[in-house]
């Protein structure tokens, strides 16, 4: 079988202090079919410097302002040329054999690939293994997201749709959801493909995603009820995390969440 071309996606901005890593992870990758696109909102900062000398292993750059994370994604989408495409932050890691393990997996019917994420606290080296959510329902939360270790075709993309941009904190999800009621064939990919490193814009930001939970519910075919019930569903969840965080330390807590 022919291994798919795999496009990667690295969204940036000011990214000075992490984004090095990030690309070394994606150009190690030894995977021969690869396009690897990096999408910048118009750093001041040494971001640009950085992806300058790494430019001969990257296919596509361009540096503008946008309108957020999920038009930085789109704007890559649009620019992608593979068969599958992956996002991989500019604070995330693609671990080693991941695109291997991708290709290894691949079929022609297959929409939607999804693989384990490992979370990292990077002040205590901390890592914690994820396995995505594999069912979405509007009336149960996704709470494995696993974004980074998502890998979509463009096909996918170009049919049912991209990313959001009204949304800045739950587009993963809505995706998720709206490829699910679409009939989009999913499929488990049982290998660590990314590093997740905490504190990214979506670990922050409770009242805005409050308000996004209840617009993806309704944007979904959602009723206003069920938006309401999910809504309510989030204040009391991060209530209980909060006290588990605090009573038994939040690695802890994470590991036996995922059951690690």
């Amino acid at each position: 079988m022919n291994k798919p071309k795999i496009s990667i996606i690295t969204i940036t901005f000011n990214s000075e202090k992490t984004l090095e890593e990030t690309i070394k992870s994606v150009v190690t990758q030894e995977y021969e079919k690869l396009e690897y696109l990096i999408i910048d909102g118009g750093s001041k900062d040494k971001t640009l410097d950085i992806v300058e000398k790494y430019r001969s292993n990257i296919d596509f750059v361009v540096s503008e302002p946008d309108n957020g994370i999920s038009d930085a994604f789109n704007k890559g989408i649009r620019n992608a040329t593979g068969e599958i495409v992956g996002i991989i932050n500019s604070d995330d890691i693609l671990l080693p054999g991941a695109l291997h393990a991708l290709a290894d997996a691949y079929e022609e019917d297959i929409d939607v690939y999804r693989g384990n994420t490992v979370v990292w606290n990077d002040n205590n080296d901390v890592k914690t293994r994820v396995r995505p959510a594999m069912k979405f329902k509007l009336s149960k939360p996704i709470d494995n997201v696993c974004h980074q270790s998502t890998f979509v075709c463009k096909r996918c993309y170009e049919t049912l749709g991209a990313y959001n941009v009204s949304f800045k904190y739950m587009m993963d999800a809505d995706v998720l959801y709206r490829f699910s009621r679409a009939g989009a064939k999913f499929k488990y990919v049982d290998y660590d493909m990314a590093l997740f490193r905490l504190g990214g814009v979506t670990s922050s930001n409770y009242k805005k995603k409050l308000n996004e939970i209840h617009d993806v519910v309704i944007t979904n075919g959602g009723s206003s009820f069920l938006a309401t019930y999910r809504c309510a569903h989030f204040v009391v969840y991060n209530i209980i995390k909060s006290v588990f965080f605090k009573l038994l330390g939040s690695d802890r807590a994470r590991k036996l969440r995922y059951k690690n």
